[in-house]
């Protein structure tokens, strides 16, 4: 689904000021016009979509335009920013790597890559002990869907090659990645399903109540799959399209049938680790080991790099110089990530996370116990998925998510657009470091403007 459109004309507001917040120009801002519509002339369509705010510098969880508007963030870039917009430590390190002229090399060996490298494997649960750096989020789980297809051929032939992802589920835009999500309006221009890959409810508990594990296997019995035909299972540790999890008792029994049949099982924490759950890992929720883990966004705070972290067995299916890329461990963006990480472990923020998660999702129940237009909030640490629905049902509401989130960064308070099934789930994902004051006054603009629309709505 495109995302709906945000005004480009520009719209008067009142004065805002505050600790954490200032709107002192229309929005958007009249100079800004003129790259409003480069942007739009230039650039593909699918570019556009997002708030009409130009930014122009970001600090911690605050972002700025060039005409001295600033907001509270909510959005992390897009779940990015973990240890925080702009943080010096961060630029130190690359500035430092920048003038070694070490602004690529390949796969020669480098210092920052097996640094980082080392400081992965130090985070992660000790049978994780292998690492392949790559640059985005899709690379990195279709580079699981290669091992995990690998293992399944290894161990049981041609037959042995099925991956069973979940309906909803987005693990990246390129062909494998997309093969593997579950949203069907992404795969429209595949033409050509490669059945292969195999979808399955996934158990939010909201839009599907069949969250026991039996009714997995009733899901793949119905369509004559056994284990046999299944090399690897894949899911995100929280649906991005929502924030919801999938409950520990079937995650549990996910497992043991993995094992039991030589199935890898892959979590895809791109959107999850680094803090974001309020633990190192999302996965970690579920008291489960996952054979691989897939990484990205998080895991530099801003710079482009992603991870595939698994099983010594598994990660060493190919031989040297038989799975490697181009910016593979890009050495800027390893000190990047390693500067990053040190960050959350010195700062302690997996912690504020975890605090701050109880305060944000204590405030989202509150809220929706008032409105009916709030359906659910999925979510744990500080990331918040909020639905939006049609009173008394549960059909997403995309035109109210969407309302909201504009008059949101009207009153300085910044999100991407809604996301998820009918665009009707708004996100809450500040970065790591904001302070408990900005998550209140945040949520506080949040709840009186979703007030507002459940008044005139009704």
């Amino acid at each position: 689904m495109a995302s709906l459109p945000y005004p480009k004309e520009p719209r008067e507001l009142p004065k805002i000021e505050t600790a954490h917040r200032r709107i002192q120009s229309p929005i958007p801002h009249p100079d800004s016009l003129s790259l409003l519509k480069d942007l739009e002339h230039f650039e593909a369509r699918s570019m556009q979509g997002q708030p009409p705010i130009i930014w122009h510098k970001a600090e911690r969880f605050n972002v700025e335009d060039p005409y001295g508007n600033r907001w509270i963030d909510l959005s992390s870039g897009v779940l990015v920013a973990n240890a925080g917009h702009g943080r010096e430590e961060v630029r130190a390190a690359m500035e430092e790597e920048l003038a070694q002229g070490l602004h690529h090399c390949y796969c020669f060996p480098h210092q920052a890559r097996a640094d980082l490298a080392r400081k992965l494997i130090e985070i992660t649960p000790d049978y994780l002990d292998k690492v392949f750096l790559l640059t985005t989020g899709s690379e990195a789980t279709e580079c699981a869907i290669k091992l995990a297809r690998t293992h399944g051929v290894s161990k049981g032939g041609d037959k042995k090659k099925r991956i069973v992802t979940f309906n909803n589920a987005f693990h990246g835009r390129t062909l494998g990645a997309q093969l593997a999500g579950g949203i069907p309006s992404l795969k429209e221009w595949i033409h050509q399903p490669d059945p292969t890959f195999v979808q399955v409810p996934f158990p939010d508990g909201y839009a599907n109540t069949q969250v026991a594990f039996e009714d997995f296997l009733g899901s793949l019995e119905g369509r004559d799959i056994t284990a046999d035909d299944v090399a690897g299972v894949m899911l995100e540790t929280y649906q991005g399209a929502t924030g919801s999890f999938a409950p520990v008792p079937f995650m549990e029994a996910l497992r043991a049938w993995c094992d039991e049949n030589e199935i890898v099982l892959i979590l895809d924490e791109v959107q999850a680790g680094f803090g974001r759950c309020g633990k190192w890992f999302g996965f970690m929720h579920y008291g489960i080991e996952p054979d691989i883990i897939c990484c990205g966004k998080g895991i530099s705070s801003g710079m482009p790099l992603s991870a595939v972290i698994g099983r010594q067995s598994l990660m060493d299916q190919f031989g040297p110089g038989e799975m490697t890329s181009t910016h593979s461990g890009n050495p800027v963006c390893c000190r990047a990530a390693l500067a990053s990480v040190q960050l959350i472990e010195s700062e302690g923020l997996v912690g504020n996370s975890e605090c701050l998660g109880e305060l944000l999702h204590g405030k989202l129940a509150e809220l929706q116990q008032e409105c009916s237009i709030l359906g659910c909030t999925h979510g744990k640490g500080l990331i918040a998925g909020v639905r939006f629905v049609r009173p008394g049902t549960k059909e997403p509401n995309g035109e109210v998510a969407h309302a909201i989130t504009q008059t949101m960064y009207e009153r300085g308070v910044l999100t991407f657009s809604p996301v998820g099934p009918g665009g009707g789930t708004i996100k809450l994902n500040p970065p790591l470091c904001i302070t408990p004051e900005a998550l209140e006054e945040a949520l506080g603009v949040f709840s009186e403007i979703v007030r507002e629309k459940q008044k005139e709505i009704s």
